[in-house]
């Protein structure tokens, strides 16, 4: 545990103890850790006994993550709540208030304590309290620290929607920042919820029909850049349309993984134009020291880690791939 969760942890109870009314949300284009963090996070508030709602976001949850609590999801964004029923928000997971949504401008009301809890480098703190520390491979390890230190039982269920958070986001315990407090973590996690490859074999093997076209769609249009450096694979909105090709499958996908799994190719992007003109980049690098990604995604409006990050551009796809290609150069100054 570090001195930052540590001195964090009272300070965050204290708002958690005063509260009547608590807010939970899932940032867009949801992954396990942000899913995982804000389930674990939900049920132990309500261990407290306090009112909770967890909201989706943005976009769906993946019908492929069977976490345990996942029904209870509150299919909405934060534009569609009435922010002044509830006097705490607690986000997490989200670099930046754009994370907790892209569709308006997310404002705090003047009654509503906000708290962020973030292992983004990226994230320079929105909240009344920041608990912010990159040093974390997962926001969901994060939550186990926080829980720990604040003496709250971490059941079957926190167990599991943590597990996934933390083996998602070190890239199944390949990631930098990956150590034996991550393993330790794990250890403890599993025992409480021995079941968790089960959960993981669900995760990874649900694949529909249209998320196969899509995969396809996206690795015919493969493009090197800069000797293999820079590998873009891209797909747009009409061809989304033309397939019909359902969006769960788009935030799903997993191609950018899949091209910096090739050797001799050092970032993968793959860039979906999920409406006319709205390009969403997801970008991985197999040598996060020499090309750190979140700093290509920040340069361009966005955020992340340094193996895996992302962006929106609105733009179109031309434009898009130009401006990244641009601004790789310039950041890699290759």
């Amino acid at each position: 545990m570090t001195e930052i969760v540590k001195k964090s942890a009272p300070i965050i109870l204290e708002e958690i103890n005063k509260a009547k009314s608590i807010l939970l949300h899932c940032h867009p284009s949801p992954d396990p850790d942000s899913v995982g963090s804000a389930l674990a996070m939900k049920f132990a508030l309500e261990s407290l006994g306090k009112k909770v709602t967890l909201i989706q976001g943005d976009n769906e949850i993946p019908k492929a993550f069977e976490f345990p609590g996942v029904e209870t999801i509150v299919k909405k964004s934060y534009g569609e709540i009435n922010t002044a029923d509830y006097d705490l928000f607690i986000s997490q997971d989200a670099s930046s208030k754009g994370m907790i949504s892209f569709l308006k401008e997310v404002i705090f009301p003047e009654n509503m304590k906000v708290i962020v809890i973030d292992h983004h480098a990226s994230n320079v703190g929105y909240g009344h309290i920041n608990c912010i520390d990159a040093s974390y491979p997962a926001t969901a390890q994060m939550i186990f620290d926080l829980l720990k230190e604040m003496n709250i039982k971490i059941t079957h269920d926190i167990a599991l929607n943590l597990f996934m958070g933390i083996y998602t986001d070190t890239g199944g315990f390949q990631y930098g920042n990956t150590d034996y407090k991550t393993f330790d973590i794990v250890s403890e996690l599993t025992e409480l919820a021995p079941e968790f490859a089960k959960t993981i074999f669900t995760m990874n093997n649900s694949k529909s029909k249209s998320a196969l076209i899509f995969d396809g769609l996206a690795i015919s249009s493969i493009t090197e850049y800069y000797n293999g450096i820079l590998v873009i694979a891209s797909v747009n909105f009409d061809q989304i349309t033309k397939n019909n090709i359902n969006k769960e499958e788009i935030y799903s996908s997993n191609i950018s993984n899949e091209i910096k799994s090739v050797e001799g190719y050092y970032i993968g992007a793959c860039m979906i134009e999920t409406e006319q003109n709205i390009v969403k980049v997801s970008f991985r690098t197999r040598d996060e020291n020499k090309y750190d990604v979140s700093r290509l995604a920040v340069a361009l409006g966005g955020g992340g880690h340094k193996a895996a990050a992302g962006v929106r551009l609105n733009m179109t796809m031309n434009e898009a791939i130009n401006k990244v290609v641009e601004t790789t150069k310039i950041i890699y100054n290759l």
